[in-house]
């Protein structure tokens, strides 16, 4: 076998297990309903959504969206309550795969339905916090948090991890994409590009601490992975460069220090190696 035939080879197993654990066993069939479904989408091929959302920089970008979602006390409190991150957390993470390969690739129609559904679940989901709060995972303020949380983290994560960083007029085009999927799951006016992205976090600030269900979320997700011993040193370069990712006022309350010079001489450009690997693997050979 030569060495082109190895390479191949080494890179259809790795395309096929990464694909597995985010996708499910559904996958396969998910994703050629999903792009080769005649129809009309939401996004047409040019738009900023298709270049985020199709890159390997979401698995940073995903891990930081799931730590800053955990600093609102009552999104924090309906996830530790009802979604089974803990005892099921990759069907968690194929189920938001899923929905964001839908709702950026799929046809009009399916979006939609996988929309209504997400929408379905949040209407039972309802409970009260540790602190007697109650919240409702369909009220529009909780819906806002994670809206903003996840296209904060994705488009950060893109324009440091991403093969082809968006420029500024893309990122707000990226901003403005994501907020018709935002819309139609019952956030009313969600921000249409940097500026009102940032105010938007800003505003949320003071409602955000660290409560005692977020710490454990992020020592669950950073030291205690459900991962196969050999996969989690990568895994913990994802973790460590969603956790550089995040703002310093993010990073204080979850007890996740900073180590000067460490991050910018090791931290990232091991993130920028893996990513490209992650990258290589999924994307299928030319001809191929």
């Amino acid at each position: 076998m030569d060495k082109a035939a190895s390479g191949s080879g080494v890179r259809e197993r790795l395309g096929r297990s990464l694909f597995a654990r985010v996708a499910g066993p559904s996958g396969p069939e998910n994703r050629a309903r999903i792009h080769q479904t005649p129809g009309p989408r939401w996004f047409g091929p040019d738009r900023p959504v298709r270049r985020v959302h199709g890159d390997a920089s979401m698995f940073i970008g995903g891990l930081r969206a799931l730590l800053l979602q955990s600093l609102h006390p009552l999104a924090m409190a309906a996830v530790a309550g009802h979604s089974g991150f803990k005892g099921d957390p990759w069907g968690r993470l194929q189920r938001t795969s899923t929905f964001l390969a839908v709702t950026t690739f799929g046809t009009a129609e399916h979006a939609q339905e996988a929309v209504d559904r997400v929408r379905s679940v949040h209407e039972r989901v309802r409970g009260i916090s540790p602190s007697g709060e109650p919240y409702h995972a369909a009220d529009p303020h909780l819906l806002c948090w994670v809206h903003v949380a996840e296209v904060d983290s994705f488009l950060r994560a893109h324009q440091r991890y991403g093969e082809r960083p968006l420029d500024g007029a893309g990122c707000d085009g990226y901003i403005h994409d994501m907020a018709t999927v935002a819309h139609a799951l019952g956030v009313p006016d969600p921000p249409h590009d940097r500026a009102e992205l940032a105010e938007r976090i800003a505003a949320y600030r003071p409602e955000l601490r660290a409560t005692q269900e977020a710490l454990d979320a992020a020592r669950f997700i950073l030291l205690h992975p459900p991962l196969p011993w050999p996969v989690r040193p990568p895994y913990a370069v994802l973790a460590a460069n969603a956790v550089a990712a995040l703002p310093p006022w993010a990073r204080e309350p979850l007890r996740l220090p900073r180590v000067p010079g460490v991050e910018e001489v090791c931290v990232r450009p091991a993130g920028k190696a893996l990513t490209r690997t992650i990258r290589w693997a999924m994307t299928p050979p030319a001809g191929g």
